[in-house]
């Protein structure tokens, strides 16, 4: 039985942060305590001025089949991001601030990786108050000590 999970949400567009995020939120559904560590493009989701707006990556994305071709054209990221949210409200799967809000009500504890935030120039205050706190590498591994690490 898994009794702890690790995610590491390292990518900011939608088809990479929704995975850690729905996985996390299964694993707290299931008595699974929980973390998400967010790191590089990842910090988007947590990042108080882009969490809101978070798109899907059409360029080179070969799950998008027919749209791929047309994924670098002004516009069609916008209009393919607009496509899957109403899929996915039509499903009842929440927004990210949301869902993020939801995940972190359950328990699980949201972190952002400090080489990310100093590489970026964030601090604190340019995180949702979700992030409980900006750790490093090393802090994360004590924290996933014993669990399973899922890297999305």
């Amino acid at each position: 039985m898994i009794e702890k999970v690790s995610v590491i949400v390292s990518k900011g567009s939608l088809e990479a942060i929704y995975p850690g995020l729905i996985m996390a939120n299964g694993a707290r559904a299931e008595g699974i305590e929980a973390d998400l560590f967010f790191t590089f493009f990842g910090l988007d989701a947590v990042h108080k001025a882009r969490h809101e707006h978070i798109k899907l990556a059409t360029v080179g994305n070969p799950g998008l089949h027919l749209a791929t071709w047309a994924g670098g054209l002004p516009g069609v990221s916008s209009v393919m991001t607009q496509y899957l949210e109403r899929k996915m409200e039509k499903l009842d799967i929440p927004a990210i601030p949301e869902f993020l809000e939801m995940i972190s009500d359950t328990g699980a504890g949201l972190y952002a990786c400090k080489a990310s935030v100093d590489l970026f120039g964030l601090e604190k205050d340019d995180l949702i108050e979700q992030v409980r706190d900006i750790i490093t590498v090393g802090e994360f591994y004590e924290r996933a000590a014993g669990g399973q690490i899922i890297f999305t």
